[in-house]
């Protein structure tokens, strides 16, 4: 491990070798930081830090500081970060309550300035945070999406696995897997066809996701009605169960299609 003398790094905290911290840092008691990482100036990670391997932590950001939450009763909670994940300048990330007991960011991904990760919430692995993004406590960020800057999510909404919501964008019901979300109030706009490209989903498949969420979104069907034909008539795949299973676990509702617009 490389720090300097302006560094504080309390006694107990377990620091691998190879991590780099820079002066003016502040890591307390009950962290774990993983080999390769980095930590910038005048960042500060409070107890119960869980940090990976090859992280970056720019200056200012704030790791796992205690929930906005009143309900927060001092329990033993934490924030973990996995490998390869950047945290850019004046990110704040709060530990968990007694509700999930932790805060967790994926590895691969990339939170950017500013942004805001309350209590609870779950980021899968190879997400994309963009600037000044808040997400409210006991939120879940399946892998691989993207939320462009200055959005805002609510409370316990769910975001389904390689969807694409655009900046500025308020986030009030559940976004489904593979799609695209924009306008207001936020509504599927249609599928993250190029960022499924990008992953090596096969055209054949593109197509298929298509079709469902025609079926869901477009044909003028209530939702339970459109999952019930999709499930009779598409072709199997695991992006199909997927969509299923989320829309049917989707208790307070998914986004507005464009039909009804």
């Amino acid at each position: 491990m490389k720090s300097t003398p302006q560094t504080y790094i309390h006694p107990e905290a377990k620091v691998e070798k190879g991590v780099n911290v820079d002066p003016f840092v502040t890591i307390h008691n009950n962290v774990e930081i993983g080999e390769g990482t980095w930590i910038g100036s005048n960042a500060v990670i409070m107890p119960g830090a869980r940090i990976g391997k090859n992280c970056r932590i720019f200056p200012g950001a704030v790791i796992s500081a205690i929930p906005q939450d009143l309900k927060f009763e001092g329990e033993n909670s934490t924030a973990e970060i996995g490998d390869n994940t950047t945290i850019r300048e004046f990110v704040t990330i709060n530990r968990g309550t007694k509700d999930r007991m932790k805060t967790v960011v994926g590895s691969n991904c990339l939170l950017m300035a500013y942004v805001h990760v309350a209590h609870d919430c779950l980021i899968g692995n190879n997400c994309i945070i963009a600037n000044s993004v808040n997400l409210a406590g006991h939120i879940t960020i399946e892998e691989y999406s993207i939320l462009e800057g200055m959005a805002a999510v609510q409370q316990f909404v769910k975001i389904g696995a390689h969807s694409f919501i655009t900046g500025g964008s308020l986030v009030r019901k559940n976004v489904p897997p593979f799609v695209k979300a924009a306008r207001e109030p936020l509504s599927y706009i249609g599928i993250n066809s190029v960022g499924l490209r990008r992953r090596g989903f096969s055209n054949e498949i593109i197509l298929q996701i298509e079709d469902i969420y025609r079926t869901i979104y477009v044909r003028g069907y209530n939702v339970s009605n459109a999952l019930a034909i999709v499930e009779q008539e598409a072709p199997a795949s695991k992006e199909k169960e997927q969509i299923i299973k989320f829309c049917r676990e989707s208790v307070n509702g998914i986004i507005r299609g464009i039909s009804s617009l």
